[in-house]
């Protein structure tokens, strides 16, 4: 929907077509008469939409036809929000999405006006080159919002580490090595900055998952509980979600592995 709202800004009324309520559509029709990559996006879209219309006069319990050069035998369903978008959906995942808005920034001056977003020399170029990194993906499966996981408990995590690292070591499988970064001196060997380096990569998955940002992070950070115990050192970092920021604060003997029976 973003990049749709970008390639209508300021789009000349010849580029968008008369008559047409579908401006993007005659937008990627027009640029697919001199570029060939557009040309064929419009193929796959057309290919698309004729599949939709013919599910749509299939009776129930009716197989609609295979779909050109598809690996399974069924028609791939569209949501009405793929459907909306339809022709910037199927240029992202060809993975082309990227060259045609470049050719459209090459070319501005036959479809926009002079101050539209893709006619100006910086905000252009820009955003082809924003859209390189998703057409670089492969949309195979595509995440809904019930398919979230929630992050674990930290003793769920370290129990998930000794369980993988078990398989790992065949010197010593049952006992794991502390998780405390080394402070690294001038004699200091490869290894423990391997270790090192291991053991702060497993420090940051703790607090990570797929619904926040990891801002800022701090190993060694002082928490006392209660007035008569002492302060425990532990692992604190703090993360964005999309309408709140969390503080997280992990005793360092938890990280370890090393709590045993401790309150």
């Amino acid at each position: 929907g973003v990049v749709e709202a970008c390639l209508l800004h300021m789009l000349k009324r010849r580029a968008a077509g008369f008559l047409r309520t579908d401006k993007v559509a005659a937008l990627f029709t027009k640029v697919g008469k001199t570029c060939a990559i557009a040309a064929d996006v419009c193929k796959k879209v057309q290919e698309l939409q004729q599949q939709v219309e013919s599910r749509k006069n299939q009776p129930n319990g009716q197989e609609p036809l295979k779909r050109q050069g598809s690996t399974t035998s069924k028609t791939p369903v569209l949501t009405p929000q793929a459907i909306k978008h339809i022709w910037v959906r199927t240029a992202l995942i060809e993975k082309v999405l990227d060259k045609i808005v470049q050719y459209i920034v090459d070319n501005c001056s036959k479809y926009y006006e002079k101050d539209a977003l893709l006619a100006d020399p910086v905000c252009g170029p820009i955003l082809a080159s924003l859209l390189v990194g998703p057409c670089a993906l492969e949309y195979t499966k595509l995440k809904t919002a019930d398919h979230y996981w929630t992050d674990p408990s930290a003793d769920e995590l370290v129990q998930r580490h000794r369980i993988h690292g078990a398989h790992g070591r065949q010197d010593s499988p049952c006992k794991r090595p502390a998780l405390g970064i080394r402070k690294r001196h001038s004699s200091g060997s490869a290894a423990e900055d391997r270790f090192a380096a291991s053991a702060r990569e497993y420090v940051e998955s703790l607090h990570q998952n797929s619904r926040t940002h990891l801002l800022y992070g701090k190993n060694n950070v002082l928490v006392q509980p209660k007035d008569d115990l002492e302060a425990i050192p532990g692992y604190l970092s703090l993360h964005q979600s999309a309408d709140s920021l969390t503080l997280k604060w992990t005793p360092n003997q938890l990280m370890n592995g090393t709590l045993g029976d401790s309150e």
